[in-house]
């Protein structure tokens, strides 16, 4: 008797989470979860359908939806909430109202999943943001990090880590009403669906690198991140997802490969042929945000299947064909 295939909703799906869901699932890369069918939920999700028709394949469905307003819900096997804007200048323009926004979407979402989604399986995206500044000695963060007073955040990131703290605090709930919730704190992201035109630092290096110039690094600090690839990320959220339970467990996502930046350049840089162009840096600034994600690897069995260099790799061969 044939296995009946799952339903996923994507909460969020005109992002660059939701758009590399579509994609893994446009190349069958799904299969091995059982899923048929994608709902993209966005406040505009049929933009997709002029923006990505490559995307939007048979067993596809959009549907236009604020979360924050919503009074109801699609059934689904699996959901993805990864609804929240990652353009850090809105963050830094609007700042209590992003956070409100990041707070209704969650609050309104938990209010209903605890009748539409009680038999689903749930992931909430949330931030490594939560932790606010990690501390320049600390090579990796880890979930049980002890998180600090608010105060004590950079005002320009304060309000997103507010809101995503407060999120999670609402998810937490909802699963002790016995729904099952995990929650993935995202780091940093490479694939051919993350912004060129934005605060992302290797973004901008692909933008620099797909105009043949020369890859231009900012930061005159100790800059180091890591990057983990969309394939990576996809198939994380979804193992995430599937162990959901109502002691609904934080896991971060990411890659625990911390970089200097202009060593994540040269890497772009490399692939492209041209140059990169690093300033001197100073020794006296470091900033770090990397994770430790030995707790998804122990616990749920999850790899890593890139590295920076393959991960950069795989980018360029999707855009070209893109």
């Amino acid at each position: 008797m044939p296995t009946k295939k799952k339903r996923l909703l994507v909460i969020g799906g005109s992002g660059y989470f939701g758009k590399s869901i579509l994609d893994s699932f446009a190349r069958g890369q799904l299969e091995p979860f059982e899923i048929g069918s994608v709902i993209a939920m966005a406040r505009n999700a049929n933009r997709l359908k002029t923006e990505v028709p490559q995307l939007i394949v048979p067993g596809v469905e959009l549907v236009d939806g604020n979360i924050a307003t919503l009074d109801d819900l699609p059934e689904a096997d699996i959901v993805i909430h990864a609804a929240a804007s990652t353009d850090a200048m809105r963050y830094l323009e609007r700042p209590a109202d992003e956070r409100r926004n990041i707070q209704a979407g969650t609050y309104n979402y938990c209010d209903l999943a605890r009748t539409r989604h009680r038999n689903s399986k749930i992931v909430y995206v949330s931030s490594g943001a939560v932790y606010g500044t990690q501390p320049a000695e600390l090579d990796r963060i880890a979930e049980n990090y002890i998180v600090p007073d608010p105060d004590d955040i950079p005002a320009g990131k304060r309000d997103y880590a507010i809101a995503k703290r407060d999120a999670e605090s609402a998810v937490q709930q909802l699963a002790a009403s016995g729904v099952s919730v995990s929650i993935a704190r995202c780091f940093a992201f490479v694939g051919p669906w993350l912004p060129r035109n934005l605060h992302f630092a290797i973004g901008n290096f692909f933008a620099d690198g797909l105009a043949g110039r020369s890859v231009q690094v900012k930061a005159r600090g100790k800059v180091y991140r890591s990057y983990m690839h969309s394939d990576d990320l996809v198939e994380w959220l979804l193992r995430i997802a599937i162990a959901g339970s109502p002691n609904c467990e934080a896991y971060n996502v990411g890659s625990d490969e911390g970089l200097l930046m202009g060593d994540v350049a040269t890497a772009v840089a490399r692939q492209f042929g041209v140059q990169a162009d690093v300033p001197e840096i100073s020794e006296l600034w470091i900033d770090r945000y990397i994770p430790s994600i030995d707790k998804a690897k122990r616990e749920l069995g999850l790899v890593l299947r890139h590295d920076l260099v393959s991960a950069v790799a795989a980018t360029a061969r999707a855009l070209a064909k893109n």
